[in-house]
């Protein structure tokens, strides 16, 4: 708690107290709004200021788009607008343009929930929350461009949310160019012959729908049927990203099921191997990168075709890494969902087949329904555990191993994804562990391909050594090692006609679609035909049309049998449309399903740049000086993005993706959007739950005798997240209230390494409430308010106390060490406090100036009293002087036999020859040698000195 002694008060009226940091803080924030202080000029359009800004060095930082929640912020929340600001503060007055704003990612399901709870349409809730959580910020005096702020709820940002997809939509991925082009090329091209049409046939003898079937092969957006992720409970499909691994929903934990249904998807798979690539460029976290690199997950390897018997026109392609391996194929499995299942079934089952291959039906058909059935229910993370039992059923054919020429089973099997490879595997036991546990429940044989150690027996081997029983009269392996074997196998392969070498990705195309109301409309229309139509630029932004009822319809969790119905579905008005498309009227429906919750965070770091642009999606000059390549960042980018580590494949892959595809259009000069990362830690807190393991509240807990105790009761308490639902979250209304913004600010900051996850703990605030206080009474008189300092010159101990300061705290602010920046002011505020003179002029200012990024409110107000008219935060950060960061001296230790006989206090830049002459000169060096021969002098200037005697 604060202090509120009423004697001491009006003993010192003129104090830092709550009430006038309150009254400090609110002054300043409205100067700050009122003069733009923190607008941060382009070189040219309607926020151009500065003349020669282009001259000056810019600085962009971010924060990851907040989400505007109805139960506003708890004190975890600003911890990384808090970090941003300061190193914002420190690079204003470092001389740089500083670009620090922050918007507001605002569709998205939670007030979706809410309109469905409460009937309240989501943009009057979610408008609301965002004045509510602007004001919270505001009170932080956080030093955002309020010109450049918006929400991606609003249509002038939509809108261009809507004609980047169109963007997408009209491009495909030139693999030759390793580049998007504009689909208008791709169609010059099969007009002119230059490139074959998918199926043979000339492009003039397609027809509309024809064309348009070929094209969303090549198009970067396009909609298929696919294998989707079905969510009865929430009538929403979902991305595998939002599938927890024991197969349910993220959001309100429901049940998800495999599907085949038509969604629209986006082509990231294309950019693959430059999303992996230009990892290498970026300034991330390691542990990002790789993270990146897993999902991505690029592996070598051969496509390899096995012939079917009883189907010869439909061959089953397999991925593997291993093709070293293929004389080990005993059996083959395609997961439950492969297309090909059903034209390879025979009629009935062939004889002699266990019965344990049939999962006792009467025919192949029957047990491929069944499991395909089972296998819905289970997620692809289920589906892939290790060592779990493996369930699968034969599927009746049976397919021939090219190398070997033997017929080899067929199964179908949920320990197969068709996300990964083809869909389709050859199982070789002998040399997998999965495979193995497959073929010891269906009795299948194991042939190795690869030498294990002596004396291994009962498992898979996978790791190297040369290959065994791998030859036939064509080609031999072995006795070669693993990588050789392969460059062999593969080039056979292709001379057989049977595979080809090839690279294949973990990545899977992006599933775009959602079943709802409160998200981006597709600009996209259908024909009677079916066939998908783009809306030209001019019909932008596509608004949200009214509907009576927000929320899809939702079905029995349990029941994988249903079918997305969307909220704009029955928007009958909306839904049909006459449209004027460049060939008179025609009768056109709108796509009902809207994006993913994605989609606007996909590219506001371009709209912060020039926020006001109607005429394009940003100004080319613009977008260069704040975002363009340079030296340091070669693919361009925001200098700084500080955000959580939970985006760390999701929203940062998915914002990768869409700068590459705008790069390659020619509308940005930055390929890589975030140049910079961080990831801040989090600030934890104390959960206490009551004996039914309910959360109490903890602003009610009492801790006596090393116990907790809540209304008289036991609780046990647990260290875990901050939040409403466990009752535990401190808002920074309260410790505003309680202590002023910037105590708050300097709390946050001081509580430990930016990146690490620490504790909240609401007494140990006063401390950095102390702290201000101090500095506030080395310059202003407590009892008249008077400006304390005077116009003389420091002693030499202060001047290098100040420099030593100013040198170590400017490097952290630099990088982003602002807890051992404000242990270095407190250290330097604490020596003058224990001088009781009054401060030098030149010294506080300094000391102001040092404090300014950390604690804004307290450092325009006191630099305002010293007499200055201009803004602290546009004044230099002080500068060191070398000559004081340097110690006067130096203790160095002189040594005889390794103990200490002497300290000589010796200037830093004293030479060897001197230091040995000064140690041997030494009274008590001389006494412990007693004129003693020397062997030898070590000097290690000017710390050490080491004399062994002879």
């Amino acid at each position: 708690m604060s202090e509120t002694n009423p004697a001491a008060e009006a003993a010192a009226p003129h104090r830092y107290t709550a009430a006038l940091a309150a009254d400090i803080e609110a002054r300043w924030q409205d100067f700050w709004d009122a003069e733009g202080t923190y607008e941060a000029p382009n070189p040219r359009g309607d926020l151009a200021g500065d003349p020669d800004v282009a001259a000056r060095p810019e600085k962009f930082i971010m924060d990851m788009f907040p989400y505007p929640s109805g139960a506003g912020l708890h004190v975890g929340h600003p911890l990384g607008y808090i970090a941003t600001d300061v190193y914002a503060r420190h690079q204003r007055m470092t001389g740089h343009n500083v670009l620090h704003t922050l918007g507001f990612d605002a569709f998205g399901l939670p007030a979706e929930q809410y309109a469905v709870q409460t009937g309240t349409h989501p943009r009057v809730s979610t408008e609301s929350n965002i004045v509510n959580m602007k004001a919270q910020l505001r009170r932080l005096g956080l030093g955002h461009d309020k010109r450049r702020s918006f929400a991606t709820i609003d249509p002038e940002y939509y809108r261009w949310t809507q004609w980047i997809f169109l963007q997408i939509f009209d491009s495909w991925y030139d693999t030759e160019a390793r580049r998007a082009r504009p689909i208008a090329e791709l169609v010059d091209q099969f007009e002119k012959g230059t490139r074959e049409v998918p199926g043979g046939r000339a492009w003039q003898e397609l027809n509309t729908a024809e064309r348009a079937d070929v094209l969303g092969g090549y198009r970067l957006a396009y909609a298929s049927d696919a294998p989707v992720n079905w969510c009865p409970g929430l009538g929403t499909v979902l991305a595998n990203e939002e599938v927890t691994a024991d197969g349910r929903s993220e959001r309100g934990n429901f049940p998800v099921f495999k599907a085949e249904l038509r969604q629209w998807n986006m082509r990231i798979t294309a950019y693959a191997d430059r999303l992996l690539d230009d990892l290498d460029a970026l300034d991330w976290p390691e542990a990002i990168k790789l993270q990146q690199r897993n999902w991505i997950g690029r592996s070598e390897g051969a496509r390899v075709h096995f012939a079917v018997e009883g189907a010869p026109d439909t061959p089953v392609t397999v991925f593997t890494t291993r093709p070293d391996t293929l004389f080990g194929a005993t059996y083959m499995v395609l997961a439950p969902e492969h297309p090909l299942i059903d034209s390879i079934l025979p009629a009935e089952w062939p004889e002699d087949v266990p019965g344990a291959w049939t999962g006792g039906a009467a025919t192949p058909a029957e047990a491929v329904a069944a499991y395909r059935k089972q296998a819905q229910t289970k997620s692809d993370v289920e589906r892939q555990t290790e060592h779990k039992d493996k369930t699968g059923v034969f599927s009746g054919a049976h397919a021939v191993n090219p190398v070997t020429g033997q017929r080899i089973p067929v199964f179908v099997a949920d320990y197969v994804l068709m996300g990964y490879g083809t869909g389709a595997i050859m199982a070789v036991p002998g040399q997998d562990e999965r495979d193995w546990e497959f073929a010891e429940a269906f009795g299948l044989p194991v042939v190795r391909t690869v030498q294990p150690p002596e004396g291994w027996e009962g498992e898979a081997y996978t790791g190297q050594g040369p290959a065994i029983n791998s030859a036939n009269d064509r080609i031999s392996l072995d006795g070669l090692e693993v990588a050789e074997a392969k460059r062999r196998i593969i080039a056979w392969l292709v001379a057989e006609g049977a595979g080809e070498g090839t690279v294949n990705f973990r990545l899977r195309d992006w599933l775009f679609s959602r079943q709802r109301y409160w998200g981006e409309p597709f600009p996209i229309v259908y024909d009677e035909d079916g066939t998908a139509h783009a809306l030209p630029a001019s019909m932008l932004p596509l608004e949200l049309p009214e509907v009576d009822d927000y929320s899809p319809r939702t079905f029995d969790p349990d029941d994988a049998d249903t079918q997305p119905e969307t909220p704009l579905s029955r928007n009958e008005d909306w839904v049909n449309v006459t449209l004027d498309l460049g060939d008179g009227p025609r009768k056109y429906r709108r796509e009902t399903n809207t994006m993913p919750n994605w989609a606007g965070s996909c590219w506001y770091e371009l709209r912060y740049l020039d926020p006001h642009n109607t005429a394009r999606l940003v100004d080319p000059e613009i977008e260069r000086y704040w975002m363009g390549p340079r030296e340091g960042k070669p693919h361009g980018g925001v200098d700084l993005y500080v955000g959580g580590a939970e985006h760390a494949v999701l929203h940062l892959l998915y914002a990768r993706f869409w700068s590459k595809v705008l790069y390659d259009l020619g509308h940005v000069s930055s390929a890589e959007p975030f140049h910079k990362l961080f990831n801040q830690g989090m600030i934890q807190a104390y959960v206490y739950r009551d004996a039914r393991g309910f959360p109490v509240a903890a602003a009610e807990v009492e801790e006596r005798d090393g116990g907790f105790f809540f209304e008289g009761e036991p609780v046990r308490r647990e260290l875990g997240k901050m939040g409403k639902s466990l009752k535990n979250a401190v808002t920074p209304d309260e410790i505003c209230a309680e202590y002023g913004a910037d105590t708050l600010r300097l709390y946050e900051m001081a509580m430990g390494p930016l990146d690490v996850s620490r504790p909240w703990d609401t007494r140990a605030v006063v401390g950095q409430y102390r702290l201000l206080q101090r500095l506030w009474r080395n310059i202003v008189d407590e009892a008249t308010g008077e400006v304390t300092v005077v116009d003389t010159e420091p002693d030499e101990d202060t001047l290098r106390a100040l420099h030593k300061a100013i040198d170590g705290a400017g490097q952290d602010l630099g990088a982003l060490r602002f807890n051992t920046a404000i242990a270095k002011i407190t250290e330097l505020n604490n020596h003058l406090t224990k001088g009781g003179a009054p401060l030098s002029r030149s010294v506080a200012e300094r000391l102001v100036l040092l404090v300014a990024p950390l604690a804004p409110h307290i450092a325009e107000e006191l630099w305002h009293r010293l007499g200055h008219t201009g803004s602290v935060v546009h004044a230099a950060f002080p500068v060191a002087d070398p000559a004081y960061v340097v110690d006067a001296t130096v203790t160095c230790v002189v040594q005889i036999k390794g103990k200490i006989k002497a300290r000589l206090e010796v200037p830093p830049s004293i030479g060897d020859d001197e230091l040995e002459a000064l140690a041997l000169a030494d009274e008590s060096v001389a006494a412990a040698l007693g004129g003693g021969a020397i062997r030898k002098v070590i000097v290690r200037a000017p710390k050490l000195v080491n004399i062994v005697p002879a």
